[in-house]
Parts: structure tokens; C-alpha cells; sequence
């Protein structure tokens, strides 16, 4: 199976799922309970990825999937794996429970360690973000679906810098030269923020403290082929399914080649 029919599996999956988890949404009624790394979950989180699993498992029986709210799979069973499916039922969950909207379903499909497909779909927004190796990235809103592409850097404007509606803005302050001007555009799930870059509303967004791989797969692929990068906290590409944990170190989402990021973040204050 081609990666174009891949790509049409994925959106329609997640759009799927957006469905079941915007009922939850809108009637309020749902369970919220504490996982063991102190992240929230939801019935909503669950029913998604029972969506997710029994669409791919079915349309894909041959690709193995990867999600954050399954059980873990050992290094020495995935170690080998050429491609695999890698889903965040859920990403935002905590957005989810606040009521801001800013959640979405993600799906990346994972090739050599590197995401080849992703799917974003923000169903209380109704959009979808897409992009595929050699395609382009794309946001669909109300059927109608154009191309993305990260902002060209301006030094007569200020720097736009995606944080959390919740982060505390004198923290993210200290990672940041206060020589240059900026702007801090708030949104709320991680896979958003990057996906903000890639559609050329905000320059970088940096993330310190825990993530998954499931958090960045499907934005990574979207924002690279809007023009972008994502680079982890010894200034290398993210990558994935290369270790036995499937925790992210930290890392910062850039816009175009030409963002002077060196200049502009404080590499010593991000390396942990």
C-alpha cells in the first residue's frame, strides 16, 4: 500500500475519532482520572484510541501501531520495525478538560526512524492539518485544503514565540536574548504549537520538561514539510523508536533555514 493511501487512511481515522471524542466534549460527560507520570486521561482519550487502533488494525493489518494510551512495547519487540503507526489519541488533554478547544487527534506514520506521514485534527476547531514526505504540508478547513509554509524571517519585526496558554511568561523569559523584541502567541497542545510554525503564525516554540514521541511525530513530519525543523537538546533532529524509552529530551520547533536561533535562544539554559 502506497503512502498517498496511507495518508488518506490516517486523515480519515483521525477525523474518525475527532467525532467520538467532540461528543464527549460538548456533553461534558466523561471520567477524568491521573496516570502514573502525574498526565491527565479521559473516557474520551480511551474511546479514541479504541477508533484509532480498530481502523488502523483493520485498513493496515500489516503495520504495527505505537500509541500512548496502549501498553508499552518493548524495545527488543520494535527495535526492528521498518515503519509503524505512532498515535496521541488525545493530544491536549489537558486543554481538552479546561474547555479552551485546543486538542487534537494526532497521526504519524513512522518509516526508518523518521515521520513520513502525519495527521492533526483539531475537532473542536474543525481543521486538519496533513503533510507527507514530498507532498507538502496542508491545512483542510470546511473541505477546502491549502498549502502551509513557515514564515519568512523579518528582523524589523518582533519574534513570534508559541507558549502554553498556562506557561508563566517570566520563566520562558530566561531561555530567551532579551536583545531582540518578541511576541508570545498562546495555544495549547504541543502538536499545535507546532503546527502554528508550519502555517507561518510564530517562529520557534521551545519545550522543556516531558514529552512522548507520540507528542511530536505527526507535527515533526507537517512542520518539515512546511519548511521547518524541530531539533532536540543537543541540537540534533528529533528521532524516533532509536532507544528503549519513548520519552522526547527536550527540544525547540524553528521556522524557515533563516530564524538566527543560535542568536535569539539560550542554548546553554535549554540543555537540561
Amino acid at each position: 500500500m502506497n503512502n498517498e493511501r496511507l495518508l488518506s487512511i490516517a486523515i480519515d481515522s483521525a477525523k474518525k475519532a475527532g467525532v467520538e471524542v467532540m461528543q464527549y466534549y460538548s456533553s461534558g460527560d466523561y471520567t477524568a482520572t491521573m496516570k502514573e507520570d502525574d498526565s491527565p486521561v479521559t473516557s474520551a482519550d480511551i474511546a479514541a484510541n479504541d477508533i484509532l487502533m480498530d481502523q488502523l488494525k483493520t485498513l493496515t493489518p500489516d503495520i504495527p501501531i505505537i500509541s500512548e494510551e496502549v501498553g508499552a512495547v518493548s524495545y527488543e519487540e520494535r527495535k526492528n520495525w521498518q515503519r509503524y503507526w505512532l498515535l496521541d489519541p488525545i493530544d491536549g488533554t489537558g486543554e481538552f478538560i479546561l474547555g479552551s478547544g485546543d486538542f487534537a487527534v494526532n497521526i504519524a506514520l513512522i518509516e526508518q526512524g523518521w515521520p513520513s506521514i502525519g495527521v492533526i485534527h483539531a475537532p473542536a476547531h474543525n481543521f486538519t492539518y496533513y503533510g507527507q514526505n514530498n507532498l507538502g504540508a496542508f491545512k483542510e478547513n470546511d473541505h477546502s485544503s491549502n498549502q502551509i509554509h513557515v514564515a519568512e524571517y523579518n528582523a524589523d519585526r518582533p519574534v513570534k514565540v508559541a507558549v502554553s496558554r498556562r506557561q508563566k511568561l517570566n520563566l520562558m523569559g530566561q531561555y530567551l536574548n532579551q536583545a531582540y523584541p518578541y511576541e508570545y502567541v498562546a495555544l495549547g497542545s504541543c502538536s499545535l504549537k507546532n503546527c502554528l510554525i508550519a502555517e507561518g503564525g510564530a517562529d520557534c516554540y521551545l519545550r522543556i520538561g516531558p514529552t512522548g514521541e507520540w507528542d511530536t511525530g505527526a507535527s515533526h513530519c507537517i512542520l518539515e514539510q512546511a519548511g521547518g525543523s524541530i531539533i532536540n537538546s543537543e541540537f540534533n533532529p528529533l528521532s524516533y523508536n532509536r532507544r528503549e524509552s519513548l520519552l522526547n529530551p527536550d527540544f525547540i520547533s524553528l521556522g524557515c533555514d533563516a530564524f538566527p536561533w543560535q542568536k535569539i535562544i539560550k542554548p546553554h539554559r535549554v540543555i537540561r
